[in-house]
Order: C-alpha cells, then sequence, then structure tokens
C-alpha cells in the first residue's frame, strides 16, 4: 500500500487532496499546524499528526511519527495581498518562511529516504501567479515562483535516483480560505494612492466566474503523484490550464 504525506491538511486544497487519495485506498499522514480529527474519517489508513512547517524540530517529530512514504505533496501555504511599497519585511519573511523555505526543509528531510529506496515522488504546489502576472501579489507570486525554479531543477537533480518530482499549479480557489486568510494580512497595506486601483482588481477578483475548486486541485495532485512520462507541471482548475496554455 502507497503512503502519502501532505502538508497543510486542515481545510482547503490540502483536505481534499487527503481525503481524495483516501478514497483511492492509499494509507494517507496528514500534518497539520493545528490537529483537527473532525476534518477527516476515522481510518487504520489515515493518521493525524502536529506539525509546524516553519519549526525544524517540528518537521523532524512529524517525519519520524510518520515513517516511510512514498509520496511527499508540499501544500502548506499562506498567501497576502497589498502594494508592495506598503507591505513589511516581516510579511515578506513570514510569506518565504511557509512559502518557500519550509518547502525547501521538508524537502531536504524526506530525500534521503527516496534516495536510499530509489523511489519516491515529490509534488510541490505552487499557484496560478507564476502563469501571468498579477498585481498586489508581488511577494506571494515570487514566493510560489521560487518554488518553481527549485522544483524544475531538483527534477533533474533527482532522476539520477528514479525519484520523480512534480508541480501542481492551481488557480484562483475562491471556495478556499485562502483568499480569506490573505486578506488580513492586507491591513494597512493599501496606501490611499493606490485604493482605486486595488478596488478594480478586488472586484475583477470577485467577479471571476471560471474558478479552481478543490477538488480540481486534488484530482491534479494524484495524476502527478502517479505519472509517469516525465511531466513537470500540472495546472489545476479550468482557469489555471487557460492561462498556462497562453504562457
Amino acid at each position: 500500500m502507497n503512503t502519502v504525506l501532505i502538508t497543510g491538511s486542515s481545510s482547503g486544497y490540502g483536505l481534499e487532496t487527503a481525503r481524495y487519495f483516501h478514497s483511492q485506498g492509499w494509507s494517507v499522514i496528514a500534518p497539520m499546524r493545528t490537529p483537527r480529527p473532525d476534518v477527516l474519517p476515522e481510518s487504520e489508513r489515515l493518521r493525524i499528526l502536529p506539525l509546524d512547517v516553519t519549526n525544524p524540530e517540528s518537521i523532524q517529530a512529524a517525519l519520524e511519527a510518520s515513517g516511510p512514504i512514498d509520496v511527499l505533496v508540499n501544500n502548506a501555504g499562506i498567501g497576502a495581498i497589498g502594494a508592495f511599497e506598503a507591505t513589511p519585511m516581516t510579511t515578506t519573511r513570514e510569506l518565504f518562511d511557509t512559502n518557500t523555505f519550509a518547502v525547501m526543509a521538508i524537502t531536504q528531510a524526506v530525500l534521503p529516504q527516496f534516495r536510499e529506496r530509489r523511489s519516491g515522488v515529490l509534488v510541490n504546489v505552487t499557484s496560478s501567479v507564476v502563469l501571468a502576472r498579477m498585481p498586489l501579489v508581488a511577494i506571494y507570486a515570487a514566493s510560489k515562483t521560487a518554488i518553481e525554479g527549485f522544483t524544475a531543477s531538483l527534477a533533474l537533480e533527482l532522476e539520477e535516483f528514479n525519484v520523480r518530482v512534480k508541480l501542481v499549479e492551481p488557480g484562483y480557489g475562491p471556495s478556499t480560505n485562502f483568499t480569506s486568510n490573505g486578506r488580513s494580512r492586507m491591513n494597512g497595506q493599501i496606501p490611499q494612492d493606490y485604493a482605486p486601483f486595488a478596488q478594480r482588481v478586488l472586484a475583477e477578483f470577485q467577479n471571476q466566474t471560471t474558478v479552481t475548486h478543490e477538488s480540481d486541485v486534488a484530482e491534479a495532485v494524484w495524476r502527478a503523484a502517479n505519472d509517469t512520462t516525465g511531466q513537470l507541471r500540472f495546472p489545476a482548475g479550468p482557469d489555471a490550464i487557460a492561462l498556462a496554455q497562453f504562457k
């Protein structure tokens, strides 16, 4: 039986991905910053563990508790909306700590077992912000674009050990908590001079009808984890797929 570890499994894309892999008969390890046993079914094939992806000791403890895994899905992430000019460097570092450096840290901790077994799959979840220019998300886009470059290089680096590396690029998902969480970091980050522009941008997002659902991402992660064709990027959701076609 295959085992997958999915970071950020408490809500949104991570939660739906955990449910999807479990429904396919896999053993699922679902780490969460704040464990929520009520969101996933009780099962011998499902374990919920505490994990702060920005804490090295927490990463080590979670991986020791997990045992061998076949697939690592780096899904945990945070967003922020605002004009770069008004974005504190503390917010910038917070995004990079979670979206970029934590992905690298967890990946580095898992790779020895993949290399030694000469098998394993790494799936890094980024965003459609890497597919097209989008305003008011400069820091978020930078943190995710860094993972795109990291993953593309790592895919070549690990071919020697039969370890597959993939990217999943979700589109805009208004049904998740991601947008609302990002807005919470917007306080004070839209100066008055930027307000008319920001209002237009946010209105366009609110009026967007072609969007990504949690199931789109779960299915894309599943395809990526099981792909043997060498494909690197898997846009997830109709809006992301459309952007990828014009990139």
